[in-house]
């Protein structure tokens, strides 16, 4: 069975983007740069909604996106990503298919046939829905040392408590910490 995490980042007040979905806050420097590239390495494929896809595309297949972070862009846009969307009917990025139906279920169904684990990046309605659902196996959160007026919550709506383990941190020069995080056995 494939697993499935999450990739994202917050500020200290717990806002995974700001006002209007603005991420220019999100302090992503050489290091970090340098990380994401390797951990694209691992071939998952990446799961994005509509919303977080929309941002994506406007970026990465960009020459701009290939002159500034080009071992991340070949690694994203080379990636098999997949957009959950109820009024998205295609996607224009290269390695990506749109699916329409039931979140929870297509999921379990992606867990099951996929031979490739998964990451979702960004989406903050499919990570709460993925993890009122105990889809997730493992949260990998970067914290920004800033600190944002208003913008969007990564759990807003999240139904039950969620119970995490600490697996590693990992600190960045920036000031920025990556904390990884697995839910604790029930």
């Amino acid at each position: 069975m494939a697993k499935l995490s999450v990739f994202n980042f917050t500020s200290l007040n717990g806002y995974y983007k700001g006002l209007n979905g603005d991420i220019s806050w999100h302090r992503h420097g050489t290091e970090e740069a340098e990380f994401s590239a390797e951990s694209m390495q691992a071939k998952n494929v990446l799961l994005f909604g509509r919303i977080t896809y929309e941002m994506m595309v406007s970026f990465w297949p960009t020459p701009m996106a290939l002159e500034q972070v080009p071992k991340q862009a070949e690694s994203i846009n080379a990636a098999e990503k997949i957009v959950f969307s109820t009024t998205l009917q295609t996607a224009s990025w290269n390695n990506t298919r749109v699916i329409n139906g039931t979140l929870v279920d297509e999921i379990k169904k992606l867990k099951q046939a996929s031979t490739n684990d998964m990451t979702i990046l960004g989406s903050g309605s499919i990570v709460t829905q993925c993890a009122d659902a105990g889809l997730i196996d493992e949260y990998q959160i970067m914290l920004d040392p800033v600190v944002l007026g208003d913008g969007g919550v990564m759990f807003k709506g999240l139904k039950q408590k969620l119970d995490l383990e600490l697996l590693s941190v990992k600190t960045f020069k920036s000031g920025t910490v990556l904390l990884s995080y697995k839910p604790k056995e029930k």
